[in-house]
């Protein structure tokens, strides 16, 4: 029994999908949660910046005394993955475990990626599913404004801006008929039913929160490192307000009270 909590970052409220995932899988483990809202997207920031802030964020997660740490960010763990070799616990990325349910799901070996223009940049996911299965066709496209309208709560089945942008950003999956498709970014899933609708009823979505999370909780079982207790703290970098209203949506409870903003400068870089 190990009591210590599981370390979550992500650039703002995509985390928040693994969060949803681990309540279902690990719902007696003690969470510490971090979103930089200050600095959400990270998809968008030079590659030396995606490693600073990634290693600010995980020693904040460690002055928690964390247990394990899991970069609930497709950027994150496309461009500064390595940072884990810096880390004195164990850490799970987001890219692994999803492009193994994608080559596992996929019938036509035709897989479709969805992510942050550094992510899609990187090849991070393609790489990993070419390792797994080197007969596959892999079709990227970022999708940088999904970030926006999830951060902003534009989340709504029939939000016609979504809508209207998930349509365009999906044309080339569609066209290319792809049969699988990765959210390669942990904002997304809070849109899958738009990205189903457009993609349609016979397109598996493979959720990278979802897969992570599965992934922590393999882990900490096989490992011996399950814990108890079942707290969840959330810390941001700016407006506790406005995240709390939206993560409440996408976790459907109130978690308010037990939203902390603190300055992330503080912890190096």
């Amino acid at each position: 029994m190990d009591k210590r909590p599981i370390g979550v970052f992500d650039s703002g409220l995509g985390g928040l999908s693994v969060i949803k995932e681990l309540n279902r899988v690990l719902p007696d483990e003690n969470i510490i949660y971090f979103g930089d809202t200050g600095r959400v997207p990270y998809g968008t920031r030079s590659a030396e910046t995606i490693v600073k802030y990634a290693r600010q964020d995980e020693k904040f997660l460690l002055s928690h005394d964390v247990k394990l740490i899991i970069a609930a960010c497709g950027t994150v763990s496309s461009v500064a993955g390595f940072t884990a070799n810096e880390l004195p616990v164990p850490f799970i990325e987001v890219v692994t475990p999803a492009a193994k349910a994608a080559v596992k799901a996929t019938k036509t070996n035709r897989i479709g990626v969805l992510g942050t223009a550094a992510t899609v940049n990187s090849n991070s996911y393609k790489n990993a599913m070419l390792n797994f299965n080197p007969e596959l066709t892999v079709v990227q496209n970022a999708c940088p404004l999904f970030v926006q309208l999830v951060e902003n709560g534009w989340i709504d089945r029939d939000d016609e801006v979504t809508v209207a942008t998930a349509k365009r950003y999906l044309k080339p999956l569609c066209e290319a008929g792809v049969d699988t498709v990765i959210l390669g970014c942990t904002h997304f899933p809070a849109i899958k039913e738009i990205i189903g609708d457009v993609m349609g009823d016979s397109v598996t979505l493979i959720n990278s929160g979802e897969q992570a999370a599965l992934a922590a909780a393999e882990y900490l079982t096989t490992n011996y490192l399950l814990g108890e207790g079942g707290r969840r703290r959330y810390f941001v970098s700016d407006r506790v307000q406005s995240f709390a209203s939206t993560a409440s949506i996408l976790l459907g409870s109130d978690i308010e009270d037990d939203v902390e903003m603190i300055n992330i400068d503080s912890f190096g870089g």
